[in-house]
């Protein structure tokens, strides 16, 4: 318990560290800048400081679809630098996100940098049809962001689900599982409360999801379920 008391001690001076920083980057790279400081011990209201305006991120807000992933993987998390995404909303962001760590190297939250690169890509597209340029790279792939982590788990599942454009009841033994699997890797399941909120939208039992789920588990995964952190 003391361990673990100067641990807890250790990861608070580290998120007070970092909160000047954060208003510190932002105030750096301007108006199309957004940094956000996420405390994962606590994912349903994880954003602990904020600065900028880009995916509507406020202090209070929940992990977005990326920190549910890092949230899954756990200790294992990287860094994710320069990726690019598309919020709900249509805006292009590029992105990076900073895992924190303490002296154990235990994964506690992270540091995460998102730009609006809207104007930007709009400008480079311009500019490549008067050069005469082809089209330009593929079309990201879009990224829940959201202050509410139901909303969050929504726009995941709905994602997986369009891809399918099937309802529960039409999806074979295979495809149920694929649909777990792929929100398990997703992080989803490692959000409190998650499993409840996707048995309701599929409108099975609470029983058939933990089953699903431990079957897809199962069958990618060679250690004994409940092996994830």
């Amino acid at each position: 318990m003391g361990d673990e008391h100067v641990h807890e001690t250790e990861r608070d001076a580290i998120l007070a560290a970092l909160r000047p920083v954060v208003d510190g980057i932002a105030a750096t790279f301007g108006p199309v800048c957004e940094v956000v400081l996420h405390d994962y011990r606590q994912p349903e209201e994880s954003v602990v400081a904020v600065a900028g305006e880009v995916t509507g991120r406020a202090v209070g807000g929940a992990m977005s679809e990326i920190g549910m992933r890092v949230l899954a993987r756990g200790d294992e998390a990287a860094d994710d630098l320069n990726y690019v995404t598309r919020t709900k909303a249509g805006k292009l962001v590029k992105s990076s996100t900073m895992v924190l760590r303490d002296s154990t190297g235990a994964v506690f939250g992270a540091l995460c940098v998102n730009v609006d690169i809207g104007a930007v890509n709009e400008a480079h597209a311009l500019l490549g049809a008067l050069a005469g340029l082809g089209a330009g790279a593929a079309e990201p792939p879009v990224t829940a962001f959201g202050n509410d982590i139901d909303s969050v788990v929504d726009a995941i599942l709905d994602a997986h689900r369009l891809g399918r454009n099937q309802s529960w009841a039409a999806l074979d033994r295979a495809e149920r599982l694929d649909l777990f699997r792929g929100l398990d890797e997703h992080g989803v399941f490692a959000v409190r409360r998650a499993i409840e909120q996707v048995a309701a939208r599929l409108g099975i039992s609470r029983a058939s999801a933990y089953s699903y789920l431990a079957q897809a588990r199962a069958a990618t995964d060679p250690t004994p379920a409940g092996g994830h952190a």
